[in-house]
């Protein structure tokens, strides 16, 4: 294997460093389809700030009446009016335009706040990790032959089917761009498990000479980069018995 031999060229460049073995196995990763709800936050614009100062303060009933009072077109008073009742920062109450609580608080903050559309997302989650990784389906690699599993597979774990709504959001969060108007994910609507896929990852025994100790290094064919949790994993279960087979 070329992934295989390309590692091991790597970790002997130290000439201390000697690989005792190397092996293979899978980790299940789970997939998931996550449905939520986004929205947009941005600082609101001064018009905005202004329409809304205005009918907290005074009866206005129509866009003509604030267009007089601010001295903007009609026109772009219209569309920030109707965003406003759409996005419920504003309602008719008696005829009048009033703000609702929701329209108060984000005058308060000077931040608008926009709900998006309804989106679909697929998260990768690792049993073995106990976490959401950072990679897509399509980092996914279909293989002929798949090694053993990984032997600390926790079963129940496994069969997970629920998930941590804050482990989710965060994993979300980090898929969007950040922009001057910030899209931020705040609700989940939906989280469904879908297939398990195995990983394969590729296992080295070395010993250092010089500093006398045995470790091992655990290359994740799904991150492409060796994989820290793995490696502590096996360290804790495993580190004993290294000493006492190679050395």
């Amino acid at each position: 294997m070329k992934l295989q031999q390309r590692l091991m060229r790597e970790l002997q460049q130290n000439r201390h460093v000697k690989i005792m073995k190397s092996t293979d196995w899978c980790i299940p990763i789970r997939t998931i389809e996550v449905t939520y709800e986004p929205i947009r936050r941005s600082t609101m614009d001064v018009l905005m700030q202004m329409l809304l100062i205005s009918m907290q303060e005074a009866n206005f009933q129509n866009v003509e009446e604030l267009s007089e009072l601010l001295l903007v077109d009609p026109l772009f008073i219209e569309d920030l009016v109707s965003l406003m009742s759409r996005v419920r920062l504003i309602e008719q109450t008696d005829g009048f335009y009033r703000l609702t609580p929701k329209g108060e608080q984000q005058l308060a903050r000077g931040i608008f706040e926009e709900e998006l559309e309804v989106e679909t997302a697929t998260l990768l989650f690792s049993p073995c990790h106990q976490a959401i990784l950072p990679a897509g389906e399509e980092d996914i690699e279909e293989f002929d032959e798949l090694p053993e599993p990984y032997r600390y597979v926790d079963k129940e774990a496994e069969q997970q089917e629920q998930f941590d709504e804050a482990m989710l959001l965060e994993a979300l969060q980090q898929e969007e761009e950040p922009s001057s108007a910030q899209k931020i994910v705040e609700t989940i609507v939906s989280a469904q498990a879908q297939q398990i896929n195995d990983i394969p990852c590729l296992q080295f025994i070395l010993y250092d000479k010089e500093k006398n100790i045995v470790y091992v290094r655990v290359w994740n064919t799904l991150l492409n980069q060796w994989d820290e949790k793995l490696e502590q994993q096996l360290t804790e279960k495993e580190q004993l018995q290294w000493r006492e087979q190679y050395l």
